[in-house]
């Protein structure tokens, strides 16, 4: 007899616990094991996974793919890649689960691979782009058995499951090394003013500041203040230092993959500090036909990011772009921490496309010997097409060919 066995990515939560004995009972399988990933979560999160496996009997495999995670952030930071105004972190995080959930799947010769989203979320999305690349059978008891809260509440009651009520609290969290979100409860009224007790992250924004010198290569941080840092140990760091000056809060109606609509707030101080200076370099080294062509190469990167797609031949396609662009984003800014904000307020580049000698107004002879008077032509040519249209407008609104044209009569 074939012995079915699924892996479950596995949280401990209330959703991924109650999925447990469901997946035996109504999907037939003869056994369940638990999958956690580590994209820098905190060390309670994976307590809270282990004793709850244990309690269940249920084999369970941790994943450490916080490099992996660190590293497509970095490329985001490269992308400037934010969706509807915020650092996308949970978006990129998925991926890299799937993926590992994916490869301990395979190794255990499992053929069934599950998970405990619900049908309204994007993370069903995002995991199962993943994994319908594989022969695995896919499978969503959540989504597919039309299980609600209460439900899931009373059915770990029911069969006494390890799950402290069914809730872990009032807010639904996730974190990860480069944002934390928060949503659920009254934050799902958009007219409440959310209290301080929802960050953990970042402290509310005072008067002190703070200046910090980020350095990149080829469009990647890799120093803070002249120490050079591996990806995890420098997120970690600008987390701590620009969250307690309030860096990185944001509080959005975001608009989900399937048309919904909701509110969330995020903590990403790590994320606006390093996005920050990374756009401000490349305006010192980009050229401006660049940098508005990059706007839209970043947003498409974005809503792939978004969707959980990173591995689309399209977002390979940008990044053929985007590599050829950051081969000059080398240098280092400056950064102010104030107020909860991560201000750039200096910038430095071998390849800076600037001259203070052409840009200073108490200059004239300038690279390519132009001199100010050279700007008259250009200037009675600049608006000359808007002048001549509201001059043959009005005239012939009036009925007149007498407009100054050289066909006038």
């Amino acid at each position: 007899m074939t012995h079915e066995k699924v892996a479950l990515a596995f949280s401990g939560g209330l959703d991924t616990t109650v999925c447990v004995p469901l997946l035996e009972e109504e999907y037939g399988y003869d056994e369940v094991i638990g999958v956690t990933v580590d994209v820098g979560q905190p060390s309670e999160e994976f307590d809270e996974a282990h004793e709850t496996a244990e309690a269940l009997g249920l084999e369970h495999y941790v994943v450490d793919a916080q490099e992996e995670f660190a590293d497509l952030c970095m490329d985001a930071v490269r992308a400037n890649a934010t969706y509807q105004g915020y650092p996308l972190g949970t978006a990129l995080a998925r991926p890299v689960i799937a993926k590992a959930i994916l490869a301990v799947a395979e190794e255990n010769d499992c053929t069934g691979i599950a998970h405990g989203c619900t049908g309204k979320g994007n993370d069903q999305l995002r995991f199962e782009a993943v994994w319908r690349d594989s022969d695995l059978e896919v499978i969503a008891p959540v989504r597919e058995l039309g299980l609600t809260r209460e439900w899931e509440q009373e059915y770990a009651a029911e069969r006494d499951l390890p799950v402290e009520g069914g809730d872990g609290g009032a807010y639904s969290i996730d974190t990860n090394l480069w944002s934390r979100s928060v949503e659920g409860s009254e934050l799902e009224e958009p007219s409440h003013v959310p209290s301080e007790d929802i960050y953990a992250w970042t402290s509310a924004p005072g008067s002190e500041t703070q200046e910090l010198t980020i350095e990149f290569e080829d469009g990647y941080p890799v120093a803070l203040d002249g120490e050079e840092l591996d990806s995890v140990t420098l997120i970690e760091t600008l987390n701590d230092l620009a969250g307690d000056y309030g860096v990185g809060r944001t509080d959005v109606m975001e608009d989900r993959m399937l048309g919904l609509k909701v509110r969330e707030n995020y903590e990403h101080p790590a994320a606006t500090t390093l996005l920050n200076a990374h756009e401000a370099l490349e305006s010192l080294v980009l050229t401006q036909e660049e940098r508005q062509f990059k706007n839209y190469i970043d947003q498409e990167w974005a809503e792939k990011g978004y969707q959980g797609l990173v591995d689309a031949p399209l977002v390979r396609a940008l990044e053929g772009f985007i590599d050829e662009t950051q081969e000059r984003v080398t240098g280092s800014v400056t950064i102010r921490l104030e107020g909860g904000q991560a201000r750039p307020v200096g910038r430095e580049s071998p390849y800076a496309v600037y001259s203070a000698e052409a840009a200073s107004f108490n200059t004239e002879d300038v690279i390519g010997g132009i001199e100010q008077n050279d700007a008259t032509g250009v200037a009675k040519y600049h608006g000359f097409q808007q002048r001549l249209s509201n001059k043959v407008t009005e005239a012939a609104n009036e009925g007149r060919t007498d407009w100054g044209g050289d066909d006038a009569e």
